[in-house]
């Protein structure tokens, strides 16, 4: 009896003990917030047929799966870019995931089931929603890949989540690639955006627009020509233009205020072309300011852990000075 006694108390003992570890655990998850869900190591289709991103899933990645390699989210490479941060890549899929699950809406329609119907590829379409702070001010990034994907995960859902944190409300666009189209995307989201900012909790004035390599130029074109060159009604131009390397030569005159940076080994955008537009630019007698990272190549995204991180914070600041207070 006195064996059995003895057995049975440290079997209960380990048993609390066993619990105690547990809601240490769970205890410790709670500080963290939610438990992740992804790591490096997760599947990109497994990310991509997640319930909880329905049938969106597929855009957060290039449709079109020539342009992309790597099995998991660690080991993601897209065309063109480089210093890829796979923590980024985790930590952004993660935060889509928390939202969705609590039941956020992450994922907008830009265009109707009728227009998808008349146009398949405009099912390829459509604005990822990183949340700031209700009523702040919008912003709307449109990634590179020229204008035959959209490298999203490197060139503009770090920079959405990145503006989220510092309370902005940002848009990532997925566009039909090619320069009109894409043009014609992104006109539909502005006037989306302006049309629904109540509903969203939103401010749309002096929304900025933001871009990347081809996703730069977009970004130009409607800061330059308006929405009414590209088949919507004429709707405010973007208080400024935020640029990341690409070649754009032409200058109007009729530019928004414009903050560009690229890399003085980019061999897709010469750092030169960029700075002798900025200074045209400003001929015109508007705002404009360029920073040059020596060393750096072509896609560096948000820099991390290269000559170039913070530029996002500079970026920021320049939009800021824009503002109507």
């Amino acid at each position: 009896m006195e064996y059995i006694y003895n057995g049975l108390k440290a079997f209960w003992d380990a048993q609390d003990k066993t619990k105690e570890e547990q809601q240490e655990v769970r205890s410790n998850l709670g500080k963290d917030h939610h438990y992740k869900v992804f790591t490096a190591n997760t599947k990109i289709e497994d990310v991509i047929k997640y319930p909880a991103f329905k049938n969106f899933g597929r855009l957060l990645f290039p449709t079109d799966k020539n342009y992309y390699s790597g099995d998991t989210l660690g080991e993601l490479s897209l065309m063109w870019y480089n210093n890829i941060n796979p923590n980024k890549t985790v930590e952004i899929v993660n935060y889509l995931q928390e939202r969705a699950e609590s039941g956020d809406t992450i994922f907008y329609d830009i265009y109707s089931d009728e227009e998808k119907l008349q146009d398949p590829d405009k099912k390829n379409t459509g604005l990822f929603f990183f949340r700031g702070k209700k009523g702040a001010k919008t912003a709307i990034i449109v990634a590179g890949g020229g204008f035959v994907y959209v490298g999203a995960m490197q060139d503009s859902f770090p920079h959405a989540l990145e503006l989220s944190k510092k309370g902005y409300n940002a848009f990532a666009l997925i566009y039909r690639p090619g320069a009109q189209t894409a043009c014609e995307d992104l006109a539909r989201a502005i006037a989306f955006l302006h049309e629904n900012a109540d509903k969203l909790g939103i401010d749309m004035e002096d929304y900025s627009l933001w871009g990347g390599s081809a996703g730069a130029r977009v970004a130009a074109w409607l800061g330059s020509y308006g929405t009414e060159s590209f088949g919507e009604k004429r709707y405010p131009r973007p208080a400024v233009v935020i640029m990341q390397y690409t070649g754009l030569t032409e200058v109007t005159g009729r530019e928004p205020p414009t903050f560009a940076c690229v890399g003085t080994n980019d061999w897709i955008a010469s750092y030169k072309t960029m700075e002798e537009r900025i200074n045209r630019i400003k001929n015109y007698g508007i705002d404009a300011e360029i920073k040059i990272f020596p060393g750096l190549p072509h896609g560096f995204g948000l820099g991390e852990g290269t000559i170039a991180e913070g530029w996002i914070n500079d970026a920021i600041k320049f939009w800021e000075k824009h503002m109507k207070k």
